[in-house]
């Protein structure tokens, strides 16, 4: 089949954003599949130099190709530039718009595409929810029936909250057949890789984070926060084991970080264009990291979602045990073997313990555990079955 993937990596070509578009092209190809990049976000270009949104898209379009050359997807790509409506990739625009109509299989990851008339005659178009909780809230709340009608324009719907739709979970369903999905790692762009001494993340414990990404959403009298939130529990952790934490956390909305006071209590802060500038140093940043340390955002955390991070997942398959944060996830993925759900500081510095003291059975188990649960083929080709 001809399958199209959505994304978000010419607007945002950092280390991670990429990782989590990529792999699911990835997926599709190993299944046999002809696999296109889309990116049509209705977005005006953020000019990564220059540092501001403006009309012209050539770093978005220079960033995008250097980027999918490098997982021979060079020529297998579409970007949309909303200014002037002009295709990049394929230039020609009634080239680029028969090439997307006349797909089998439309997969639209984390909504990061607009339907237009092309799109809109795929016949299997899926919605991909990264965001659980908080994507369910605005369809609630829409006001004027636009995302609505969007979200009603997809055949299938799946989510990264495996726990929602099932009994404790706070999350309002609406009239969409929510389906639990992961998120697909290409095993073989993370096994063999070897760690950099020289890497400022070497021996410590690691995440890639925003400290607030957007406002927190009111719903049923509840607030929904970010991770600033939940991290406020845990801010005396390094005083509790002998292990270094170092956070490449970006300030967030309102330049909110509070540096000086994370500092002071031990946790080691990098501005993450400095060590993940991009995919192959996010790469890098994450195996020589001794594991993955983070908090999840508030929202995931309240609702009982079962949110399970796409990073880590990374951080699994680069064989880099895991201590997160318990959002529901532990019902529906093992913990203890490889990756740990914590709940509070003692949690948090108990897993970090067991893990340090059988470090190489563990970072086995975290390959182990990244294998049978997010092998790339394996979620994408669950995404097709269930789509039926």
């Amino acid at each position: 089949m001809r399958i199209i993937v959505t994304g978000l990596v010419g607007q945002y070509a950092l280390g991670g954003v990429v990782w989590d578009y990529v792999q699911y092209l990835l997926g599709f190809r190993a299944l046999g599949h002809e696999v296109w990049y889309l990116e049509d976000t209705g977005m005006w270009p953020y000019h990564r130099e220059r540092e501001e949104i403006c009309d012209d898209c050539s770093s978005n379009v220079r960033h995008l190709a250097e980027i999918l050359a490098d997982f021979d997807l060079g020529d297998r790509w579409i970007y949309r530039n909303e200014p002037d409506g002009k295709y990049h990739g394929i230039e020609d625009a009634a080239l680029a718009e028969k090439t997307i109509a006349e797909a089998d299989v439309f997969v639209n990851v984390s909504g990061a595409c607009w339907l237009r008339e092309a799109s809109s005659k795929i016949p299997k178009k899926l919605f991909i929810d990264g965001d659980p909780m908080f994507t369910q809230i605005h369809l609630h709340g829409d006001a004027d029936g636009a995302r609505l009608e969007r979200m009603r324009a997809h055949d299938a719907h799946f989510t990264f909250g495996l726990g929602v739709g099932k009994p404790g979970c706070l999350v309002p369903v609406s009239e969409f057949d929510w389906k639990p999905t992961v998120q697909p790692v290409a095993m073989d762009c993370w096994e063999g890789l070897r760690a950099d001494a020289g890497n400022p993340a070497a021996g410590a414990w690691t995440t890639v984070m925003n400290w607030v990404s957007y406002p927190p959403v009111e719903f049923e009298g509840r607030s929904y926060g970010q991770k600033d939130v939940e991290f406020a529990k845990f801010l005396d952790l390094p005083g509790q084991t002998r292990s270094h934490f170092l956070l490449a956390m970006g300030r967030g909305q309102g330049n909110l970080r509070p540096t000086e006071m994370l500092e002071s209590k031990g946790w080691k802060i990098r501005e993450p264009l400095e060590v993940i500038p991009d995919h192959r140093a996010y790469q890098d940043f994450l195996v020589s990291s001794k594991g993955e340390w983070s908090v999840a955002k508030n929202g995931y955390v309240q609702a009982k979602t079962g949110w399970f991070s796409c990073r880590t997942a990374c951080y699994l398959a680069a064989g880099r045990p895991a201590v997160v944060q318990e959002t529901g996830w532990s019902e529906f993925l093992p913990s203890g073997a490889g990756v740990f759900a914590f709940t509070d500081t003692a949690s948090a510095a108990e897993a970090i313990a067991k893990i340090e003291a059988d470090y190489e059975n563990q970072c086995t188990a975290a390959r182990d555990f990244a294998r049978k649960h997010f092998d790339a083929a394996t979620v994408c080709q669950s995404l097709l079955e269930h789509s039926q």
